[in-house]
């Protein structure tokens, strides 16, 4: 957790009373003593980040370079490709990170980075386990974090769409039956749809193909509907922002992209939410690394 000295509303409201305005005029002998406290109280807050990494190995090194460059608390991570005996703790131990891990040698694979250590709560999606290995929930203090790695479903026709939208039905029974909407939860992943016609750079040419079809926007809904809230939404309900880009055709340079990757959490954690981005720059080269084909979406709560 990072924390921050505030010059507080208080001690505005105290200088004030020093320059002679305000309610607070009365208190101006004692004004000055308590601008200093006040100016120092101690507001925590915690940032936290999802990010499909495309391949830890490949992209072990650029990682670390955003780790050191962003200093997250927390990092839901996907796609590692990599089985779990193969993660590399020592490493992330090495930056301050603990790491709760489930892997799959290869394919898919889910991952959560904490300052602080946490606690396994589950590895593997009830119900949707045959899909491999795309959902670890952990405890870091009073907070509890999935990351998720949503099926890709392929195309339409193709019998990984139904597939698809059964996993979908079990992460909502999960939720439904392990999870309470008042408590601090936050899931973070790669959903691999567009929520709305918003989240993508072709909805007219694109629609009813996969990530675009109402089915998959209806299996997202019931997420939200649970008591989820998409926290980029939250602060920038009309803005057109992309979190994956083809690697071909020139299309992050061209925009062409769609907005797949979210940070979803319940009320307790949205009231507190105070910014939350699309690190763009981190989905281009650094030092001559090669970036993965998503962006990590990081949200500061206070």
């Amino acid at each position: 957790m990072q924390q921050k000295a505030l010059f507080s509303k208080l001690g505005i409201a105290l200088l004030k009373a020093k320059l002679g305005i305000g309610p607070l005029k009365a208190l101006e002998p004692f004004s000055w003593l308590i601008i200093v406290a006040a100016s120092y109280i101690e507001v925590q807050t915690m940032k936290v980040a999802t990010w499909n990494v495309n391949g830890l190995q490949a992209r072990l090194a650029f990682v670390l370079h955003w780790l050191r460059a962003r200093q997250p608390d927390i990092v839901c991570l996907q796609e590692l490709k990599l089985s779990g005996d193969k993660f590399p703790h020592l490493l992330f131990e090495g930056e301050g990170y603990h790491a709760i891990v489930h892997g799959q040698k290869a394919w898919n694979g889910v991952a959560i980075l904490s300052r602080e250590k946490g606690e396994t709560l589950i590895r593997g999606l009830p119900g949707g386990q045959d899909l491999g290995a795309r959902l670890v929930t952990a405890r870091v203090g009073d907070l509890s974090v999935s990351s998720v790695y949503c099926p890709n479903g392929k195309s339409v026709d193709h019998e990984d769409y139904p597939r698809k939208l059964r996993w979908f039905g079990c992460l909502a029974e999960y939720l439904e039956g392990h999870t309470l909407a008042n408590e601090p939860y936050i899931l973070g992943g790669d959903f691999n749809l567009c929520p709305t016609s918003l989240d993508s750079w072709n909805e007219t040419g694109l629609a009813g193909r996969i990530f675009h079809t109402s089915a998959e926007r209806e299996a997202f809904s019931r997420l939200t509907g649970w008591g989820l809230t998409d926290l980029y939404r939250q602060l920038w309900p009309e803005e057109k922002q992309f979190t994956w880009w083809d690697y071909r055709a020139g299309a992050f340079h061209r925009n062409q992209g769609l907005r797949i990757d979210f940070l979803l959490a319940t009320s307790p954690l949205s009231q507190r939410l105070k910014r939350v981005e699309v690190d763009r720059e981190y989905r281009k080269k650094k030092d001559g690394l090669i970036a993965s084909d998503h962006a990590p979406v990081i949200a500061t709560f206070g």
